[in-house]
């Protein structure tokens, strides 16, 4: 789960196939923690305060305001991600996994992006259609670099 203030490294671990949550309704700390506790997930912070809270014992992670590589070296060193092996089975929108599109799903992608040898993907949640267009390459490009800094 990632703070609020986290949202972009919430997009590439989603990216990375991760299942990751954002916050963006103001909870408190203490219901986040426990929220995090309950689903076996980590929360990934850049609150100084969170260390205050007991129950941030063993599954906090607190950030640095930093460019977005250096947290993902960070985060990826820290949990030995691997940023590759399950790259771009959830929708970067709501987590949810990506399943198979069917021919009526290329309806949804532009013309110069229809490739026949490409899979597409749906998110079955809010119907989001993913191709491997200008956005996929970016977003893999960098999952790759991150991927060779950590040596795996």
């Amino acid at each position: 789960m990632c703070d609020e203030m986290l949202g972009r490294l919430c997009r590439y671990l989603r990216a990375a196939g991760y299942d990751t949550l954002s916050t963006n309704n103001g909870a408190l700390d203490a219901e986040l923690l426990r929220q995090c506790r309950t689903d076996g997930k980590y929360f990934l912070t850049q609150d100084m305060l969170i260390r205050e809270h007991k129950a941030a014992n063993g599954i906090s992670l607190i950030l640095p305001h930093a460019p977005l590589d250096r947290l993902a070296d960070l985060v990826g060193a820290h949990y030995r991600l691997d940023w590759l092996i399950h790259a771009f089975t959830r929708c970067l929108i709501d987590n949810t996994l990506l399943i198979a599109a069917d021919a009526a799903a290329m309806a949804h992608v532009p013309p110069d992006a229809r490739k026949p040898d490409e899979p597409l993907a749906l998110c079955p949640a809010c119907g989001r259609v993913y191709w491997r267009g200008s956005h996929y390459k970016r977003m893999r490009a960098k999952l790759a670099e991150w991927q060779q800094l950590s040596g795996r």
